[in-house]
């Protein structure tokens, strides 16, 4: 309701900036011993192997920075000589301040591409259904909202204080909006990702706009895919820059206070952010499982629930004892089998040509237990254990000799079915 009745208002640095993909080397000038403050952040940190982007961080072009890039090159902090009286780290720690303001500029320059050039593309929406559209773009018009809002609080605080002492409070104002609109954004981004590879690969048309878009100047020869992983990064991005801001601000008590608060906040946002993929990917692993499995000798049951989450799974070899008389040992035999252990159930499959699961048995929580074997007494590998199930998917009990590909797997197999399916597990 809110991105509803804001208006448009310009900001006063978004026209001064670099994309932001290429504007995240700031120098500092006018100390001799300063030296350039240098951001380069991975894109995905804990989720390097998710999303495919550019690195922040890229080199800048050659020449002078943008107007306002620097805290020291503001006209008011020039013509006041303001900065020839302060310390060379007092001065860091406003070039550390600054960056947050003019970096957000930047990002909103970049977001604003995103949605004017490709999102708005009447040529690019004609290749994708309405669905295709929602995925690959998300919420990021109200992404940029939140960002423009912000960025205009920020200028706003520079002109009642250049020095902008309150940057903490003025962030922490902002961190409900913040969340309200990266955590739902950050956690689409898997299935953005993977539609952005399939209609690569499967929408010839759709490639073939793409590609004269993004050749088009007002990119900067930067892709889509670029722009799209943007809110991750700069959601990442503000932590470390506030982190820094700390650094410097230890003798400034109500500064270094408040900026903390905001470093704790967002750092909550991240975490947020990070825990929605890691969920989104559990989900998807067990929508895709429940596709493999086939319930043709067991009563079937659903495999995708909000709270289950596949804790290990691998291939075994059931142990058989066949009894050949009295004075005979019982012969041994053998036979592959598939165990899925999940937060709260444990399936028995058997693995066909084709990859597919067919699901022998079951047990829920609290029904199943893994106790180790005397393996010599009966002749067994050592790494054998029994598997108790005191009600299966037909409510009997049994007991199942499993051996393990080694000693190491049989250990993790007993303490993961001990964890997850004890009637007193948490998860």
């Amino acid at each position: 309701m809110e991105s509803r009745r804001w208006k448009w208002k310009e900001s006063k640095f978004v026209h001064t900036q670099q994309l932001y993909q290429d504007s995240c080397v700031c120098y500092t000038k006018g100390a001799p011993d300063l030296s350039p403050s240098v951001f380069s952040v991975d894109a995905s940190l804990s989720l390097t192997d998710l999303f495919c982007s550019s690195r922040l961080g890229s080199p800048v072009n050659n020449g002078s920075p943008p107007h306002y890039t620097l805290w020291q090159e503001h006209p008011l902090v020039k013509g006041r000589g303001i900065a020839q009286t302060m310390s060379p780290k007092k001065q860091r720690l406003q070039e550390a301040i600054f960056e947050v303001v003019t970096s957000e500029a930047s990002y909103q320059c970049s977001l604003s591409v995103a949605i004017s050039h490709f999102q708005k593309s009447r040529r690019l929406s004609m290749c994708l259904s309405t669905s295709e559209k929602h995925t690959l773009f998300s919420n990021l018009s109200s992404v940029r909202e939140v960002s423009g809002r912000f960025l205009l609080d920020l200028e706003s605080g520079l002109e009642k204080d250049i020095h902008l002492y309150d940057i903490g409070e003025r962030i922490l104002r902002h961190c409900p909006e913040f969340r309200r609109v990266y955590v739902p954004y950050v956690t689409n981004q898997m299935y953005q990702e993977k539609l952005m590879q399939q209609l690569i690969r499967e929408n010839g048309r759709f490639l073939q706009v793409l590609q004269k878009l993004e050749e088009q100047p007002v990119c900067k020869r930067q892709l889509l895919k670029s722009f799209l992983v943007l809110p991750f990064q700069r959601i990442t991005r503000l932590k470390m820059l506030l982190e820094n801001i700390l650094k410097l601000a230890q003798r400034n008590v109500e500064l270094s206070s408040s900026v903390r608060d905001a470093v704790s906040a967002i750092g909550e946002i991240v975490s947020q952010c990070n825990e929605g993929v890691r969920h989104m990917m559990q989900t998807e692993e067990l929508v895709l499982l429940e596709k493999m499995m086939d319930f043709h000798q067991t009563k079937s049951l659903p495999i995708i629930s909000r709270s289950r989450v596949l804790v290990q799974h691998g291939e075994l070899v059931r142990i058989f004892f066949q009894e050949l008389g009295i004075g005979h040992r019982p012969r041994l035999t053998s036979k592959p089998i598939y165990l899925h252990l999940f937060s709260d159930l444990l399936l028995l499959s058997s693995k066909t040509d084709s990859g597919r699961f067919q699901v022998n048995d079951y047990a829920r929580r609290g029904q199943a237990k893994a106790d180790y074997v005397k393996a010599k007494a009966l002749g067994l590998p050592t790494m054998v254990f029994l598997l108790r199930l005191t009600h299966n998917h037909i409510g009997l009990s049994c007991e199942i000799v499993l051996q393990a590909p080694s000693e190491l797997e049989k250990e993790h197999w007993i303490s993961q079915i001990t964890q997850q399916m004890s009637q007193e597990s948490s998860c």
